[in-house]
């Protein structure tokens, strides 16, 4: 069994450099190779993990054309049985991708497994849930902002809710580990999400031919989450909204102008950006 890590970073070059520390002084048990697919970042990033880390394959792109395209790059170039997507702004535990790897070999109707992200204060992050709705995204959105604010029966449920294996819609992008056949069959990611939702489509790709995705607490994850976005906010809130509405067209496309005259409302249709 071969394992092959895919990292996409873009102007992360501290977080991305704490990444492949952790992973080098723990690295997986299974035989794996490791490649950082660079989105055309400006800190030299990529002459960073040529120096630091000689046996990471680095692949430079002329561009930044979005994280479902680059981890597509990052996919094709490899050639493990199983594939890691991996954030850069992540840290990786000692053993973490070990049983990550061993829950999913154990569930053979499972076509990918997630892991129990947190923070860096150890705090869960609500990194799967059910398909996105209208319905699903304002329950996430509720959810999420009363367990921000620390409401007592939210951080509760989702204490328990992250403290049990389950079969879920999708789990987080931020480290996904999936069969490469499954990936494959599944047609990769879809290149027309620049930047989020991309996770949950591809999750729906690999359920809508009859396998599983897996979220697992027998592994846990360090996730810094944010960094890249944060370096350009100008450019990721408009790609977001992008996305957004790219998901809805193809999943949901009676809610596609509703979602379209919401965001016009409130100036925030990246369609009618400059």
């Amino acid at each position: 069994m071969t394992l092959s890590i895919v990292i996409v970073s873009f102007n992360a070059r501290a977080d991305l450099e704490r990444c492949l520390a952790s992973l080098t002084a723990a690295p997986p048990a299974l035989a794996h190779g490791i490649v950082v697919v660079d989105n055309a970042s400006t800190d030299d990033s990529v002459s960073a993990v040529r120096r630091g880390w000689p046996h990471v394959r680095v692949l430079p792109q002329a561009r930044n054309g979005g994280f479902a395209r680059a981890n597509n790059t990052g996919i094709r170039a490899t050639t493990g049985e199983l594939l890691l997507l991996l954030n850069s702004d992540t840290i990786v535990p000692p053993g973490a991708i070990d049983r990550l790897c061993e829950r999913l070999l154990a569930v053979p109707e499972a076509a990918a497994a997630g892991p129990r992200l947190v923070d860096g204060e150890g705090r869960i992050e609500i990194s799967f849930g059910a398909m996105i709705s209208p319905l699903a995204e304002l329950r996430q959105k509720v959810r999420g902002a009363l367990y921000a604010r620390g409401m007592g029966r939210v951080v509760a449920g989702v204490r328990r809710a992250a403290g049990r294996e389950q079969f879920v819609d999708w789990v987080s992008g931020a480290c996904l580990l999936v069969w490469r056949a499954d990936a494959e069959a599944a047609g990769l990611l879809d290149e027309r999400f620049f930047l989020y939702t991309e996770d949950v489509d591809f999750c729906a790709a690999l359920r809508a031919r009859g396998r599983r995705v897996l979220f697992t607490p027998a592994a846990e994850i360090v996730h810094l989450r944010g960094r890249s976005r944060d370096t350009t906010p100008d450019a990721m809130n408009p790609a977001y909204r992008r996305s957004q509405l790219a998901f809805y067209e193809k999943h949901h496309p009676a809610w596609a102008p509703i979602l379209r005259a919401y965001l016009r409302l409130k100036g925030a249709d990246p369609r009618e950006r400059p």
